[in-house]
């Protein structure tokens, strides 16, 4: 790959850059109304491919964070100076996801800025809060607590949410959104401030409780990313890779029977199989990349994995504004910028399925545009 920074992991940037393809494609369909199942959320419990695209991302953070600390370390910098960076990136991340929810501030005509109501979690504040409670834990903790705090928050989590009382539901309803532990604990600690679409008010799925195990995501791929420094060849790591992601995935499996997989409450069963899945993924992706040298497909990859969250950060703030550059048409009728692009270029030519995916693809395309315009200036935008 021309002008690819010798240092990095292709395979890593291509697998990351998969997850935020995979991030556009499902959150910008032209219609909600008109979306493939795969690219839906699993309604409760169960999973989807879609399920898959987030843990995808924070383990694969975890597997950064040691390829990145290891070479900082070998270069004299102490875990407190790495630290030291892991909050103020961390920070930074959450803050821009706050904005991100904020976003346009009350500036545009359309748009009343609540503050009172503006929601706290997000996909990028989990991504901030995971990173900085995992890095810790990378940082401090030695193998055996590595492992042991894993164990802690995996079993940990599960023995709450199934024998805690909740107040007027009793323990381990979690069949549902209301009456288990962590809507409890949003609906109540962040009253006002959760996602309006969640499955239920007061619930959200980036909430509290359900960050205990994410954190455990991240750590998982810190362990992949030891296996991937181990000093033996590259096929031999790709196997080590593709071992463990079957133990997981098998361990998740085994947890669902008597803790259901659910992303919405990221149980320690969907932690388990997602981080296995995970594992899998990157395996195949390091073989062929790395290994085998087959890296030209893997460009458009690439270019989404090293601008990841700009991109995404990117992303929300171009859909955000579809959805608020509205006119009235001749009948009077409100009209989104989102709306009149999709009822004039998509739904004309296509099912009604397959404008609403041609919509998201078309999204995605645009947005490979601007990776691609930043791979050819090597702008690599760090937070």
């Amino acid at each position: 790959m021309n002008g690819y920074p010798a240092a990095r992991l292709v395979s890593l940037d291509a697998f990351r850059g998969a997850t935020i393809a995979g991030m556009l494609l499902a959150n910008n369909p032209g219609s909600w109304g008109q979306v493939y199942p795969p690219l839906r959320h699993a309604a409760w419990h169960g999973w989807t491919p879609t399920d898959m695209i987030f843990p995808g991302f924070l383990w694969i953070m975890g597997v950064a964070m040691t390829l990145s600390w290891a070479r900082r370390v070998e270069a004299g910098e102490s875990p407190a100076a790495l630290f030291r960076h892991v909050g103020r990136r961390a920070a930074i991340i959450f803050g821009l996801g706050l904005l991100l929810g904020a976003f346009p501030f009350g500036l545009w005509p359309s748009h009343t800025l609540a503050l009172g109501s503006l929601r706290i979690p997000g996909v990028l504040q989990r991504i901030a809060v995971c990173y900085a409670a995992a890095g810790a834990i990378s940082l401090w903790a030695s193998a055996r607590g590595q492992v042991a705090w894993v164990v802690g928050l995996l079993a940990g989590s599960a023995a709450l949410l199934k024998f805690s009382p909740v107040p007027g539901y009793g323990a381990g309803h979690i069949d549902e959104a209301v009456g288990n532990l962590a809507w409890w604990i949003d609906a109540h600690v962040l009253a006002g401030h959760t996602w309006s679409g969640a499955p239920a008010p007061g619930f959200d799925p980036e909430g509290i409780f359900s960050t205990l195990a994410a954190i455990a995501t991240v750590v998982l791929g810190a362990w992949a990313g030891r296996i991937l420094r181990a000093p033996v060849a590259g096929h031999v790591r790709a196997a080590r890779l593709l071992g463990a992601g079957v133990a997981l995935l098998s361990a998740g499996l085994i947890w669902d029977l008597w803790l259901p997989i659910n992303k919405n409450l990221w149980t320690s069963s969907f932690a388990l199989f997602m981080a296995g899945a995970s594992s899998v993924g990157l395996a195949v992706f390091y073989w062929v990349i790395d290994v085998r040298g087959w890296r030209r497909w893997a460009t458009p990859l690439v270019m989404f994995g090293v601008n990841a969250i700009v991109i995404f950060v990117g992303a929300g703030l171009v859909a955000r504004m579809l959805g608020l550059i509205a006119w009235s048409d001749a009948t009077g009728a409100n009209v989104t910028l989102k709306a009149w692009i999709y009822t004039r270029a998509f739904t004309p030519y296509l099912s009604p399925l397959n404008a609403s995916l041609g919509f998201a693809v078309a999204f995605v395309a645009v947005f490979l545009g601007a990776a691609g315009l930043m791979w050819r200036k090597r702008w690599i935008v760090k937070i």
